[in-house]
């Protein structure tokens, strides 16, 4: 696969998986935050005690620009409750490193915003968790959707790109469809969707938790959606615990190539991130505790990405690592148990993710279905976890048939190859070929779908043929509306 100028900063090609490179990077730069989540996963609000300073922040930046990185998203709380946020936007604008921020809007005054553009901010993405009575609701602040709305509005007149960021939960999805024409309204041209993870404040308020098994209803709705965007100029761009395979996992990661696919949590191996006090970790939404790589007051960064432990477990996990249903998965070896940040919320250890379309289907074709069951709180720390059951149950007589229970209410890793050295160079990681005939991804030795039973060989001709007619019939219009 090669690099595309025209592709987004963040597209990965070999030689970032080869080489390890921190492609994107989320940073929050402060904890300080004027809105009120009810799904916040690092209860954000104040700041912390012990924030970087700018000498430090600086430092950060530079050493990104050294591990090559491509694109950093700055976030809170609030990025611009920061007095000093412009300055490092300019820092990294001079790298020549794409710079965004994500933002609640609240209060992202149009003199703060022209101070980051000045100061060469590239994108401004608007959080908008459904229409404006369920987003205020969410948000826990009365007119917070006005106000998004109309941030996302004055970064679009400003020449910004523009993106919406929708936490989904079961309420979302009855919004969805206006959602997206009040976006596609107000001019964004990127749409970031994810599930709401059992994490801080989510767990506190687990009803805007989706039940697994919603997935059935969800998967189809979100495609109907990507198509219609499309051919409208929004690409719904799907976060990394949306998925996986399926008949839409065509249609989320490879920005309209489909030979991309999702091929596993990437936290530590080209995304890396770091909280306000300077606390490396491998993915932004991950836990504190047990993922934690090190802190750039006591190590430099670079140290921490080459050498952390908490940072490489990613480079290293295998099917070995994966447990329950995921462990015997068809796509185990390549998904390897999909977003580390659902699971481990979830269930205290990556590795077993019921938050799977896949998943859910086959589960229905036994007639079976998995719901989630709180049992205890979150701590009140940043990013702590809960305690929650998955049941299996019977579809029509809710029979329970198995449950995945777990105790205490954090669990620090305990990887079974602690102490073992990463790799220094890593691999492109392993591709999936696209069965023609049900669009389902399937192993590239397989001569029989698996999931349709076709002949992967004729369905790929038909395939060839009908892509050739349709491009003789576009040349074609071309030529006689170009009056030759």
């Amino acid at each position: 696969m090669t690099r595309r100028d025209d592709l987004p900063a963040r597209y990965l090609d070999d030689s970032d998986f080869i080489g390890f490179v921190p492609v994107h990077v989320v940073w929050e730069i402060t904890l300080a935050c004027d809105l009120k989540c009810l799904h916040c996963g690092s209860r954000a609000g104040h700041r912390r005690a012990n924030e970087l300073s700018t000498a430090e922040c600086l430092e950060v930046i530079d050493a990104l620009a050294r591990l090559g990185t491509r694109e950093v998203t700055l976030i809170g709380g609030e990025a611009y409750l920061r007095k000093d946020w412009s300055r490092l936007i300019r820092a990294i604008h001079e790298h020549g490193m794409y710079c965004a921020i994500q933002t609640g809007g609240r209060n992202l005054t149009r003199a703060k915003l022209q101070e980051a553009i000045d100061a060469g901010l590239d994108g401004v993405g608007v959080s908008l968790d459904g229409l404006a009575p369920l987003h205020d609701t969410v948000r826990n602040v009365k007119g917070s959707f006005e106000r998004a709305s109309d941030t996302l509005a004055r970064a679009r007149e400003a020449g910004l790109a523009v993106s919406v960021n929708t936490q989904i939960g079961p309420r979302t999805m009855a919004d969805l469809p206006a959602l997206m024409e009040h976006i596609i309204g107000l001019g964004a041209t990127h749409w970031q969707i994810q599930l709401t993870v059992a994490m801080g404040n989510a767990v506190d308020n687990p009803d805007v938790l989706l039940q697994p098994y919603q997935l059935l209803e969800l998967m189809p709705l979100l495609a109907r959606l990507y198509r219609e965007g499309e051919a409208r100029g929004l690409l719904m761009n799907v976060g990394n615990n949306i998925g996986y395979y399926g008949p839409y996992e065509h249609l989320w990661r490879g920005f309209g190539d489909d030979r991309v696919h999702w091929t596993g949590c990437a936290a530590g191996q080209t995304v890396i991130a770091l909280e306000a006090d300077g606390t490396v970790k491998g993915c932004p939404s991950l836990a504190t505790v047990g993922f934690a790589g090190g802190n750039v007051r006591d190590l430099p960064l670079e140290a921490i990405w080459h050498h952390s432990e908490g940072i490489h477990f990613g480079r290293l996990r295998s099917v070995d690592d994966l447990w329950g249903y995921c462990r015997d998965c068809y796509y185990n070896d390549v998904c390897r148990g999909g977003c580390t940040w659902t699971s481990h919320s979830l269930l205290g250890k990556p590795g077993n993710n019921p938050y799977c379309h896949y998943r859910a289907l086959q589960l229905h074709k036994q007639g079976l279905r998995e719901r989630i069951v709180k049992l205890q709180d979150a701590a009140p720390a940043s990013f702590a976890v809960g305690r929650f059951d998955l049941i299996t149950e019977r579809i029509d007589t809710e029979e329970e048939t198995g449950r995945v229970s777990r105790s205490g209410q954090v669990i620090e890793l305990a990887w079974k190859h602690k102490g073992r050295k990463a790799p220094e160079r890593g691999h492109p990681p392993a591709r999936l070929a696209l069965c023609r005939a049900c669009r389902e991804y399937i192993h590239p030795t397989e001569t029989q779908c698996p999931h349709c039973n076709a002949d992967v060989a004729a369905a790929q001709a038909e395939h060839e043929r009908e892509t050739a007619r349709r491009r003789e019939i576009i040349d074609t219009m071309s030529r006689l509306l170009a009056g030759r």
